[in-house]
């Protein structure tokens, strides 16, 4: 079984780090910063073998090329390979590899950026998903060179994923997630029972993720743009009666959000 650290960078970031126990390998995602990884790495007596980027932004490939040795094998999106560091091995929408054992399904998401990837990892138990700035715990990633109609899809897509899956998302963000979910949906019971168990979290100083897809499709408004009083929510800020397509109800929220 796979073990995965979270190792914090800059203000609100984690880089996940993936080992098994008893095995000097490891692999990282998203490492925006070498430092974490080398402390951890070093403290472990560990070998980076290989490395995951969802996509291109600074803080998710920044540490890569002080990490990388020869060695080391580099995964990212084919779409972004211009963008990315050189990498080893190009991937794209059902593409499987392997990582520590353990086979490695890409998923494309667009959204936030254009070349956005996931990988999902479902032999585990409970399957495991690293997707970057597509889904957060309780929201999503701000739509930087997608559509609304990309992000919704690529929402959807994930939350089609087995309800017991794993999210490990890039950012600790929850909290503020949670606190605009609630003012979208301030009735639901089982949103006020998660941001009060996420603020206890974090005045322990301990990280909210991973979430599950399940709590996301239970509390996140991102993927319940078809529930009623979210409906209602987004039509009363938009300031039409009822918004009648579930897209046109997430655009609203994302905007809502943008601006909060």
């Amino acid at each position: 079984m796979l073990d995965v650290i979270a190792l914090p960078a800059f203000s609100d970031n984690y880089i996940w780090l993936l080992r098994l126990r008893g095995d000097k390998r490891c692999w990282v995602v998203d490492p925006g910063e070498a430092a974490p990884v080398q402390r951890y790495i070093q403290s472990q007596d560990l070998q980076l073998e290989g490395i995951l980027l969802t996509h291109h932004h600074p803080d998710h490939i920044g540490g890569v090329e002080e990490l990388a040795q020869p060695s080391t094998t580099i995964i990212g999106s084919f779409q972004d390979v211009y963008r990315l560091p050189k990498l080893s091995l190009q991937v794209a929408a059902g593409d499987r590899f392997q990582v520590l054992g353990e086979t490695v399904q890409v998923m494309e998401v667009p959204g936030h950026t254009l070349g956005h990837l996931a990988f999902y990892i479902a032999d585990q138990s409970p399957p495991l998903l690293f997707c970057g700035d597509t889904l957060f715990a309780g929201g999503c990633g701000r739509l930087f060179e997608g559509t609304p109609e990309q992000m919704h899809a690529s929402l959807q897509s994930l939350a089609q994923l087995p309800e017991k899956t794993l999210v490990f998302a890039a950012h600790e963000y929850t909290l503020k997630n949670l606190q605009f979910a609630l003012e979208v949906e301030p009735g639901n019971q089982a949103l006020q029972e998660r941001y009060q168990a996420c603020e206890k979290l974090r005045a322990e100083h301990k990280p909210t993720l991973p979430s599950t897809i399940v709590d996301e499709k239970a509390t996140n408004p991102f993927l319940r743009v078809e529930v009623p009083e979210v409906i209602q929510s987004a039509s009363n800020k938009a300031q039409q009666t009822s918004l009648k397509e579930p897209v046109d109800v997430f655009a609203t929220l994302r905007k809502w959000k943008d601006s909060a």
